[in-house]
């Protein structure tokens, strides 16, 4: 599918509420951390309505309490088996860098979440034969991931989007859309959601654009991150051919309380990942 090759306008976004609240105290501490690991977004207030003209909530900004990241349809061009990597500059396009922090629901930074990208390339084609612009990672120990991209190309009755699928270790998966704010398509795509707007700036060669993800996960008060695993089994798990610490490749099949799987994303196991509470990594065959 071929379609218009605009550049989508930029839009500089500040949030000018005061107060210290958990998350800001956190990034406050990783200053000292590499930049594209830790840098998460600024909430995109835009004033974006749907095609409907309903006016919906920003980007939510992650403090105690929030709720979640809003989940949308995975649309017809996933695809599994996805290469780890963070740099998808697989053809001619704006570099774009998007980073951001996968956060739980106390705005705690979670590590090790997976996060498996996809888009169309700079003509508004998704590429179901091989894998040029798909790509998953997991995020470094304070939650925070980095990806680097192009701006995905338009085409017929899409505004430009960037798919992805986030899942802590252990819980459901988030499956969403990230937006472009400014699209003059934005107001016409059905599907378009205020509240998933990236917040987007120019500089440096190409773009940049950040975005934090909610998920569903409690958090208790304090430092600790509780879906932080330790890398060996603990005694009394269901038994099976299944191994903590052990690289699996795709294709690689393992047992698992009784039942069998297939490995679909290549990874090193870790507890919290076993197959059953997994089905991003693993299928049920």
């Amino acid at each position: 599918m071929t379609g218009d090759n605009g550049e989508p306008a930029v839009e500089s976004t500040k949030d000018d509420r005061s107060g210290m609240s958990r998350k800001t105290l956190l990034k406050a501490a990783m200053v000292a951390l590499p930049a594209p690991l830790v840098m998460a977004a600024a909430p995109a207030f835009s004033g974006e309505k749907t095609p409907s003209g309903q006016s919906l909530d920003p980007t939510p900004f992650c403090d105690d309490g929030d709720d979640p990241t809003p989940p949308q349809m995975e649309g017809p061009y996933f695809k599994p088996n996805s290469p780890q990597r963070s740099t998808m500059l697989d053809g001619n396009g704006t570099r774009l860098t998007v980073t951001g922090t996968v956060y739980g629901l106390g705005c705690q930074g979670i590590a090790g979440a997976l996060l498996d990208f996809w888009q169309a390339d700079n003509a508004g084609n998704y590429d179901n034969t091989t894998y040029r612009f798909r790509g998953h990672q997991f995020t470094n120990t304070s939650g925070g991931f980095s990806l680097t991209t192009i701006v995905p190309g338009l085409y017929p009755g899409r505004t430009r989007h960037i798919h992805v699928k986030v899942q802590a270790p252990g819980r459901p998966i988030l499956t969403t859309q990230l937006y472009f704010p400014n699209e003059p398509r934005n107001a016409t795509d059905s599907l378009f959601d205020p509240r998933l707007l990236m917040n987007v700036t120019t500089g440096g060669g190409g773009r940049q654009a950040t975005f934090d993800f909610v998920l569903n996960v409690p958090q208790g008060p304090g430092p600790t991150n509780p879906t932080t695993s330790p890398t060996t089994s603990p005694t009394g798990t269901p038994g099976g051919t299944w191994k903590a610490g052990t690289a699996y490749r795709v294709g690689d099949q393992v047992t698992y309380g009784g039942s069998s799987y297939v490995c679909q994303i290549a990874h090193t196991a870790i507890v919290g990942w076993e197959p059953p509470t997994t089905p991003a990594l693993w299928r049920r065959v």
